[in-house]
């Protein structure tokens, strides 16, 4: 995964927004195989959606990973305990690029997390053989690596004052495969599955808030490689602010960002 550093505060400035995905993945996840379910969130950040696993299986034992110690902090202080229904909620460290099930799993979820994890489709038959018979590895990745507010982060990125410094640091454009991509590798590995995409429009509020929205997520490798620079930060901020108010323009009632997302939900044979 990235080496960003993350901002729980920032992150979460957008919470309803990002949460919403996250939702609609649980919409079509199906009953588990147990009644009080084992459950890993892979890429759990501050925890404010993994507590929604535990609404929705309020007897499981859930444990949100994560490799960045300021969201697990978060995570730990704000979430972390007893759930009303006997379960229990905790979170570990952990990378992606290595974790694997120690022990018999009803769900793996991750929400807006695989984007950042170079070669994840290669994961997936670990996770999945460590699901339970009837287990689902379910998962959403923002789909929109074409959008603007990525296109114009690379564009500026690959400019000749700030290419040697941040050229290498942003996604790559083939962070996220194709829909048919995903379909195909989880069949082959024994999944019923089920894919789609659907793009949300985000009305926000405040002043630049699309560039509010990306300091919280896509724009963090960035902000960590000029973290010593401050200088040279708002420059770039300052740039690159002025091409999204370019690209998305603001309407009496707000700035709409339309937001590509890709789901999957896989459920292992019975």
């Amino acid at each position: 995964m990235t080496n960003a550093t993350w901002d729980p505060g920032q992150y979460l400035r957008h919470a309803g927004h990002r949460a919403r995905p996250f939702l609609d993945l649980l919409a079509r996840v199906p009953g588990l195989p147990t009644q009080a379910p084992r459950i890993a969130d892979l890429g759990c950040g501050p925890g404010n959606v993994t507590v929604l696993l535990t609404e929705r299986w309020p007897a499981a034992h859930v444990t949100g990973h994560d490799n960045s110690p300021e969201m697990l902090d978060a995570a730990h202080t704000e979430h972390e305990g007893p759930t009303t229904g006997g379960g229990r909620l905790d979170f570990a460290p952990a990378d992606i690029r290595t974790w694997a099930p120690a022990e018999p799993y009803d769900l793996i979820v991750s929400n807006a997390t695989l984007q950042w994890v170079p070669g994840h489709a290669d994961r997936f038959a670990d996770w999945i053989a460590g699901l339970r018979p009837g287990g689902v590895f379910a998962f959403q990745v923002p789909d929109n690596i074409d959008a603007p507010l990525h296109a114009l982060m690379r564009e500026l990125a690959g400019t000749p004052r700030w290419k040697s410094r941040l050229a290498d640091v942003l996604r790559h454009t083939d962070s996220v495969h194709a829909p048919g991509a995903y379909l195909d590798r989880l069949v082959r590995l024994g999944c019923a599955t089920d894919v789609w995409q659907t793009t949300y429009f985000h009305v926000l509020g405040g002043e630049d808030p699309v560039l509010d929205w990306v300091k919280g997520t896509g724009l963090r490798p960035a902000l960590t490689a000029l973290a010593d620079d401050p200088e040279a930060r708002d420059a770039f901020l300052t740039e690159y602010r002025d091409l999204l108010r370019q690209a998305y323009p603001s309407a009496p009632y707000g700035t709409v960002l339309p937001f590509r997302r890709l789901f999957a939900v896989a459920v292992k044979e019975a």
